[in-house]
C-alpha cells in the first residue's frame, strides 16, 4: 500500500548502534517533513545491540578502545567523554565509575553507551525541523516486497504509538519510501557444541543476561574453559578475575593469538606510507603471495620505527595496517575469490589483532594472571573438536593441537560470540526471504556480508539496485574489505558505522527530495553544470561544501537553520554569476544535492583522523588548533 499525500517514511530495521546512529543522522539532515520509524525486535537491544546492552555488560566490561574514540560522531571527537562527565545520570553508578572523571585515553564501561545513544537520539528528535518525526516501534521485520513507489515491510508483533497501521499478533505490512537494514551481528551455532547447547554448564552467549548470571554465580575455585583468546574471551575472564576467581581459566585458541595492550597515551593516527608495490603483482599461489606480504610488512614496520621514533612499537602494526588500506583493494582484486575467502578465514584473527588492541584496564588483569608461574589463566593452543557431558556433570572439551590431543574438564564452558558473516547460513526469516527473492545477495568475493554499492544500497545478482533499500554496519563487511581496504573489526565497528550512517542518511534524503520534485532522472545530466560551477567559482563551490558539511555536523536546529540560510545565499550568488535564473528551483535542488554529496565525502574521509577532519572543516576550537 502507498502513502499518497503523506510525508515520506524511512523505516530502519534494527535499533542497535547502527540503526540508532542512522536515525540520528536522518533527524538532523532532513530539511522537509519526514517520518523516521526505528524498528527493533528486542527492546533490551534498543540503542545498544548485542555489544552494549546493559543486561549483558556488567560494569567491568569496558570498551576495548579508549573512551575518547567512542563518540558516535566522527566530526565531534570528544562528544562521548563530555557526555560521560557532564550529562550522564550517575545516580545508580557503582564505585569507582560514579566519581571518575573520564579522559580521552582512559577506559569507560560499555553499558553506559546505551544511555549515551538514548540521550543523543532524544536530542536529535527535539532538535529536528518541524514535521521531521521519530517513531520507535517494537516488532520483527520478516519480509520485504519492493514496489514501484517504495517497499512493503512485513512486521510481526508490531507495537508502536503514532503509526497508521494495525498492531497485534498478526503480521502487519508497513509501507516505507526507503528501508535501512541495520540488523547487527548474527550468531553462528558452533558445530562443536551441538550436543551441549542446553547444558547448564555451557554459555553460548557471554553477552546475554543468562550468560552473565552464570559467570557471576560461579564458585571462585571452579575450572572454566573459554573458547577463544580475543576480546570477548578477555571480557569473561576479566569479569571472573576481578571478582576474585582463583580456579583455572583456560583460554582455548586455534591460532594462539593474543591482543596487545594499548600504551597509556595512545592516540589514533594516520600515516602516509609507500604503496606495498609487490602486492600488486599477479597472484601466483598462496605461499608466494604470503612471502610477499611478509617482506612488505617487515619493510613497512621498519620504516615506521625508523622515521617515527615517537610512535610506541606496540602500535606500529596498527599504523601500517591503516596506511595500507588505500592500496589493499587493488591488491585483493588480484586474488581469486576462493583463495581470498580462505586467506580471510585463516588469518582473520591475526589481522584483527594487528588492527586493534585493548585498553590496559582489560588487559592488565589478564596479563598478570598469565604471567604468574602458576597463574589462573592458561592459553591453550588448538582447535576445539567437541564438547561433551562428563559423568561428574561437568563438561569435557576436546582440543586438537598440531602434535597432540587433550581434554579439559570444566565446571563452565564459555563460547565466544561466534559471529556468522555468511548470510546464506543465517536462519532469520528476514534473510531467508530476502535471499530467496534476490533482494539481498551474499557478497561473492568474500562470503562476508551482502552485495552493496558505494553508498550501501543493496544490489541484486546482476549488480543493479534492489530497490530503495540500504545497509549499514556489519552487513557491509565484505564490501568494506574489497572496496575500502578495511580490515579486522574496522569493517563493521563504530568507526565504519559512523561513516555508514552519514552516507546512507544523506543519500536516502536526497533520493526522496529529488523524487518528490521529479528530478531524479536529471541528476546524471546535471554534472556538466557542476563542472561549470566548480570551474567558474571554485571558491564559491568550496564555501558551499564547507557550509553544508557544517550543517550536517550541527546538533542545534537554530544553528542548522542559520547555516542553511547562509548556504542559500551562497548558491544564489553563484547562480547569478553563471547567469542562471534566480527562481530556477530545479537548479537549486540539483546543485544542493551535488554540494551535499561533496560534503558527505568530506565528513566520511577515512584518510584523515577525526581531529584532522575537524580542522579541515573549520569545526576545531582554539585548543584543538594548538595541538
Amino acid at each position: 500500500m502507498s502513502r499518497t499525500g503523506m510525508c515520506p517514511r524511512v523505516l530502519i530495521v534494527g535499533a542497535g548502534l547502527a540503526g540508532t546512529a542512522t536515525a540520528i543522522r536522518l533527524l538532523r539532515f532532513a530539511r522537509r517533513p519526514l517520518e523516521v520509524v526505528l524498528l527493533e525486535r528486542r527492546s533490551d537491544y534498543r540503542s545498544a545491540g548485542v555489544a552494549y546492552h546493559r543486561d549483558g555488560n556488567p560494569w567491568d566490561h569496558v570498551f576495548n578502545i579508549q573512551a575518547g574514540r567512542m563518540s558516535a560522531f566522527r566530526e565531534d571527537v570528544h562528544d562521548f567523554v563530555r557526555w560521560a562527565n557532564h550529562e550522564a545520570d550517575r545516580r545508580d553508578w557503582p564505585a569507582p565509575w560514579a566519581e571518575l572523571e573520564f579522559v580521552e585515553q582512559g577506559p569507560a564501561p560499555r553499558r553506559i553507551f546505551q544511555d549515551y545513544l538514548v540521550d543523543r537520539l532524544a536530542e536529535a528528535r527535539r532538535e529536528a525541523l518541524p514535521g521531521v518525526v521519530l517513531i520507535e516501534a517494537d516488532g520483527e521485520a520478516v519480509d520485504l516486497e519492493v514496489r514501484n513507489t517504495g517497499v512493503e515491510v512485513t512486521v510481526r508483533q508490531l507495537a508502536a504509538s503514532g503509526l497508521s497501521a494495525g498492531e497485534g499478533p498478526e503480521p502487519t505490512v508497513l509501507f516505507a519510501d526507503h528501508v535501512v537494514l541495520a540488523t547487527g551481528l548474527e550468531q553462528r551455532d558452533p558445530p562443536f557444541a551441538a550436543g551441549v547447547r542446553a547444558h547448564a554448564s555451557f554459555v553460548r552467549n557471554p553477552y546475554s543476561a543468562a550468560g552473565v548470571r552464570k559467570l557471576v554465580a560461579l564458585p571462585p575455585e571452579a575450572t572454566v574453559a573459554i573458547v577463544g583468546s580475543v576480546l570477548s574471551a578477555y571480557d569473561s575472564a576479566g569479569l571472573l578475575l576481578r571478582r576474585g576467581h582463583t580456579g583455572r581459566i583456560h583460554l582455548i585458541s586455534k591460532t594462539g593469538t593474543m591482543f596487545r595492550t594499548y600504551p597509556g597515551g595512545h592516540e589514533h593516527g594516520v600515516f602516509q606510507l609507500p604503496c606495498p608495490s609487490s602486492l600488486l603483482e599477479p597472484y601466483r599461489d598462496r605461499e608466494e603471495f604470503l612471502g610477499r606480504v611478509r617482506a612488505e610488512w617487515e619493510s613497512a614496520c621498519s620504516a615506521v620505527l625508523r622515521d617515527h621514533p615517537d610512535v610506541d612499537p606496540v602500535v606500529v602494526a596498527e599504523r601500517v595496517a591503516k596506511a595500507w588500506e588505500p592500496h589493499l583493494p587493488e591488491a585483493l582484486d588480484r586474488i581469486p575469490s576462493a583463495e581470498l575467502r580462505c586467506l580471510l578465514d585463516e588469518f582473520g584473527t591475526a589481522i584483527a589483532a594487528f588492527r586493534v588492541g585493548a585498553v590496559e584496564y582489560t588487559m592488565s588483569v589478564i596479563e598478570r594472571a598469565m604471567d604468574q608461574a602458576d597463574g589462573p589463566v592458561q592459553l591453550v593452543v588448538g582447535k576445539v573438536e567437541g564438547i561433551a557431558p562428563a559423568e561428574s556433570g561437568r563438561l569435557v572439551v576436546s582440543v586438537t593441537a598440531p602434535e597432540e590431543k587433550h581434554s579439559i574438564e570444566a565446571d563452565l564452558v564459555v563460547s565466544n560470540f561466534g559471529r556468522e558473516s555468511d548470510y546464506s547460513r543465517v536462519g532469520q526469516s528476514l534473510w531467508r526471504n530476502l535471499l530467496r527473492k534476490g533482494i539481498a545477495v551474499p557478497h561473492a568475493r568474500t562470503g562476508r556480508g551482502l552485495e552493496v554499492d558505494g553508498q550501501g544500497a543493496l544490489l541484486t545478482s546482476e549488480g543493479e539496485p534492489a530497490g530503495p533499500i540500504s545497509a549499514v554496519g556489519v552487513l557491509r563487511e565484505g564490501d568494506e574489505i574489497v572496496r575500502n581496504g578495511r580490515t579486522g573489526a574496522f569493517t563493521f565497528n563504530l568507526a565504519a558505522i559512523k561513516n555508514h550512517s552519514i552516507a546512507v542518511a544523506a543519500r536516502a534524503i536526497e533520493q526522496l527530495e529529488l523524487r518528490e520534485d521529479d528530478l531524479a532522472r536529471n541528476m546524471a545530466q546535471f554534472h556538466g553544470h557542476v563542472s561549470k560551477f566548480e570551474e567558474a567559482t571554485p571558491d564559491g563551490f568550496e564555501e558551499a561544501v564547507l557550509l553544508e558539511a557544517k550543517r550536517l555536523a550541527t546538533r542545534s536546529r537554530s544553528e542548522r537553520e542559520l547555516i542553511d540560510a547562509q548556504l542559500d545565499t551562497r548558491l544564489r550568488s553563484v547562480g547569478e554569476l553563471l547567469t542562471l535564473q534566480p527562481d530556477d528551483s530545479q537548479y537549486d535542488r540539483l546543485i544542493r544535492a551535488v554540494v551535499n554529496r561533496a560534503a558527505v565525502e568530506r565528513l566520511t574521509d577515512i584518510s584523515v583522523t577525526p581531529r584532522q577532519l575537524r580542522r579541515q572543516l573549520g569545526l576545531a576550537n582554539a585548543e584543538e588548533l594548538e595541538d
